[in-house]
């Protein structure tokens, strides 16, 4: 069965930064410790990057979440220290990353597994994409791997994620 862990926005500015929190710091051992795993074990892991310039407030996001993060080139938009391991990155300048769905479909993935922050944006925003570009795969989100912009937030869209389908684990 062709396999794909997927690690959403891990990066500095949401676990330590301008938008990190104590529930994304709190996930970091449990998702060093599958990243490290799933290395060992061959399997193929990739990384999305929530990414951003300087236009960053003139965007719809911007004027909605008007918090300077991930920036490209900054200490905020990197992966956190000793997590990524030249592993490919898909660069994302909104919540889902199309090019990880055109990566997706054309790899012909039968299990999908996700993990990251947060867990009611951008982890959800990439499991219904992924799961809508391939239906037949069975998408998994790892629910203590990942955290949401508040726990209820967390739980609301693990909710979600469940009802279209996708696997918590």
């Amino acid at each position: 069965m062709s396999k794909l862990y997927v690690v959403v926005d891990m990066q500095n500015d949401f676990v330590y930064g301008s938008l990190g929190s104590d529930e994304a710091r709190a996930i970091v051992p449990t998702v060093r410790s599958l990243v490290n795993a799933w290395r060992a074990s061959g399997e193929e892991i990739v990384f999305t990057r929530d990414t951003h310039g300087a236009d960053y407030f003139s965007t719809q996001e911007g004027e909605k979440l008007p918090v300077a993060h991930c920036q490209k080139g900054t200490d905020g938009w990197q992966i956190i220290e000793g997590l990524h391991q030249g592993e490919r990155v898909f660069d994302k300048p909104v919540f889902g990353s199309e090019e990880l769905c055109a990566y997706v479909r054309a790899g012909d993935y039968k299990e999908i597994t996700m993990i990251g922050v947060c867990t009611d944006i951008c982890v959800l925003s990439n499991a219904v994409l992924v799961k809508t570009a391939c239906p037949s795969a069975v998408v998994k989100v790892v629910s203590n791997a990942c955290a949401g912009t508040t726990p209820a937030a967390h739980d609301a869209a693990l909710q979600v994620l469940s009802s279209i389908q996708v696997e918590i684990l």
